[in-house]
């Protein structure tokens, strides 16, 4: 089946696709990459968070990693991912144009993954794929729509978080049918971007999941959303500070070195 991948230029992001390289390696894949998620500008506290999530891994690991390799505990970073999918990884912030929906539609996706990309689609992109498009969102569903669930949730004293497998049918942000949830409990003693990061398993485990079946020529059981829920922005000041006043950290220094090193060769 062909499948095309829709993500964001970021950390989250390719640890995401690596996962799903592992499950989907009888199908063709093909990747789109947005280069940022919203145009507003960010709190100092958050640009810092976009220096360790995009910056420095695009700018400075990424490039210094050596191609591909066969050794399964180290991560891809984009390039290499490019030259396992045989270049058919590039940049696309303009999906929902004529130039950018003729490269979309030139990959001929019978399905599309979703995962952190940071363009609305709108109706004509996805009427495209036959088998539709699957998001997986890092928040629970209707509670914490929108971005920086994760954020939200500890803010919110949550004890689980969790991710969202979900249909997009329309253009609306996060309102799809339901497929499948995942949930994680809280530890206080971790930053979020840890807690971001460890969704990702469990979460790429469930979207392979959907696909198999969809592959299989089954249809996947979903539910619509229950009414209501809450949509969320980028944190402000504010909310920046009560989250700290509470006690947790954006990201901690040994969980951005850990994550960085499984990018490097074991040997």
């Amino acid at each position: 089946m062909n499948i095309t991948i829709l993500a964001n230029k970021d950390l989250a992001s390719c640890l995401a696709i690596n996962y799903l390289l592992q499950n989907l390696e009888t199908h063709r894949l093909s990747v789109f990459l947005s280069s940022r998620v919203g145009s507003k500008k960010l709190e100092p506290a958050l640009q810092q968070l976009k220096l360790i999530e995009q910056t420095l891994p695009n700018e400075v690991l990424f490039p210094s990693l050596p191609g591909t390799t066969s050794e399964t505990s180290t991560l891809l970073g984009f390039p290499q991912i490019s030259q396992r999918l045989e270049g058919r990884l590039s940049e696309l912030n303009t999906i929902n144009q004529p130039e950018g929906m003729a490269r979309f539609s030139a990959t001929e996706p019978e399905l599309v993954l979703s995962i952190r990309y940071g363009v609305i689609l709108k109706e004509p992109v996805l009427a495209i794929p036959p088998q539709g498009v699957l998001n997986l969102h890092s928040g629970r569903l209707p509670d914490y729509k929108g971005v920086m669930a994760t954020f939200w949730a500890l803010l919110n004293d949550e004890a689980a978080i969790g991710t969202t497998l979900h249909t997009i049918d329309d253009s609306t942000i996060d309102t799809g049918r339901i497929v499948a949830e995942t949930s994680m409990a809280v530890e206080p003693d971790r930053s979020y971007l840890w807690h971001v990061l460890q969704l990702y398993e469990t979460g790429c485990e469930s979207m392979s999941a959907a696909v198999a079946e969809i592959a299989a020529g089954q249809t996947i059981d979903s539910q619509a959303q229950q009414s209501g829920g809450n949509y969320f922005s980028f944190p402000q000041a504010k909310d920046l500070e009560s989250f700290s006043a509470k006690g947790w950290r954006l990201f901690d220094n040994e969980d951005v070195i850990d994550i960085y090193k499984r990018f490097l060769p074991t040997v």
